[in-house]
């Protein structure tokens, strides 16, 4: 069994949790085995529901089984390179002794050597469009386009607000980010998300938060985005970013969320968590990270000092060890469940209605060419090969679900897996 801990005030503080994996809650949260029963609710929930199991033995658990990806912490030390390296010369990566020495002095997980992408950087919504024949046949179209950066996709009684945070050029071309995707692959990528491939190889990539709406008002929050323009974030990604306004536009007060889920921490996923005097940004609201994701943390990384810290001072910060529910009942649950790789704590959020069901995915998928090909590596990965094994589960009990896949970094903020 997982264990809230490290808890402030509120309902649920010190919940006992289903223990980690992609599992099983209310019945069929990304489907393929029994998932634990929890004791209580990691974020004050609605009522009970089934916890978040592992249906596939240590497979999305890290090396030994230790539970979400715990020991992976360990590669993550020996891949502190992966830290401010990546600087593109001539269209190849270049990563060197000094590019290393760099790395150990830059407190980003996700900056490369050179700095912020080449070119002007758009924080404002992506172009919309009309919504696919695929996507009607999902019931997804309502969520279509996403006017003035905000988009709605339901399941059951739940509703889930994609919130556009930015949109910007990444610092690295698509061929040094993805650097083993086949022709066939980028193909399939450029079918699904056509307005990631921009001009000389250019990755064009949304900067996207999610608000999970219960009955009642009450808000889950599922990463924070890029922050203001003083935000660990702007040393490569387009700050400031537009959450607070797309929050408003949604209906979202900051008192209305009662739980923040930080996916992981990269800078362009808790850039919102506080406010410039350091205080939580969502006052009543606990802010969830992984153990495992605090654990592999450097001593003065920008999430420590920036959101880690002042979090924990505030009483906000929850530390959770694998699943746990956020929210469920008769009518459905929201699950965490832990999907590291991408980092060694890094989770996700599944929403799950009944007759729908919507993967708030994080980072586990990047580019619509992790869609085409869940083989495809990232640069920027922790782990690669754990990266994959959970991606592709994650994926495939998703699909088998016919699940709607909510993306953080894709062109469009939700895509129909069947």
């Amino acid at each position: 069994m997982g264990r809230t801990y490290d808890g402030g005030a509120g309902p649920g503080a010190g919940a006992d949790t289903g223990a980690g994996g992609i599992g099983d809650a209310a019945g069929d949260a990304l489907p393929g085995g029994a998932g634990a029963v929890p004791q209580g609710e990691a974020a004050g929930g609605d009522g009970a529901a089934g916890g978040a199991g592992d249906p596939a033995g240590d497979v999305i658990r890290g090396a030994a089984g230790s539970r979400g990806g715990t020991a992976a912490a360990g590669v993550w030390g020996r891949r502190r390179l992966l830290r401010g390296v990546g600087a593109v010369a001539a269209g190849a990566v270049a990563a060197s002794a000094t590019g290393a020495a760099t790395a150990a002095a830059t407190p980003s997980r996700r900056v490369p050597a050179d700095g912020r992408a080449a070119g002007p950087a758009v924080s404002g919504p992506a172009s919309t469009g009309p919504a696919s024949a695929g996507e009607e046949a999902s019931g997804v179209a309502p969520a279509w386009p996403e006017a003035a950066g905000v988009a709605v996709c339901r399941a059951g009684r739940f509703e889930v607000v994609a919130l556009l945070d930015a949109h910007g050029t990444f610092p690295l071309s698509r061929a040094d980010a993805f650097p083993a995707a086949s022709v066939a692959a980028w193909a399939e990528a450029r079918r699904v998300d056509p307005r990631a491939f921009g001009p000389r190889d250019a990755w064009e990539l949304d900067f996207r938060c999610f608000a999970v709406r219960r009955p009642g008002g009450r808000v889950v929050l599922v990463d924070s985005g890029v922050g203001p323009a003083g935000s660990p974030a702007a040393s490569w990604a387009p700050v400031p970013g537009l959450l607070p306004g797309r929050l408003a536009a949604a209906g979202i007060a900051p008192d209305d969320v009662d739980a923040v889920v930080l996916s992981h921490l990269h800078e362009d996923h808790y850039g919102w968590s506080v406010t410039p005097d350091g205080g939580p940004a969502f006052p009543r609201a606990r802010y969830l990270v992984q153990a495992a994701e605090l654990t592999a943390l450097a001593p003065g990384d920008s999430a420590v000092t920036y959101a880690v810290d002042p979090l924990r001072a505030a009483g906000r910060l929850h530390v959770v060890d694998g699943g746990a529910r956020l929210a469920g009942g008769s009518g459905g649950a929201v699950t965490l469940v832990p999907t590291p790789g991408h980092t060694p704590g890094h989770q996700s959020v599944v929403v799950d209605g009944g007759s729908r069901q919507i993967v708030i995915a994080g980072d586990v998928v990047v580019h619509a060419v992790q869609l085409a090909d869940p083989a495809v590596r990232y640069f920027f990965e922790a782990d690669p090969d754990l990266a994959h094994r959970t991606r592709r589960l994650l994926l495939e009990r998703a699909g088998e679900r016919g699940a709607v896949l909510a993306t953080a970094h894709l062109n469009r903020p939700f895509v129909p897996l069947r």
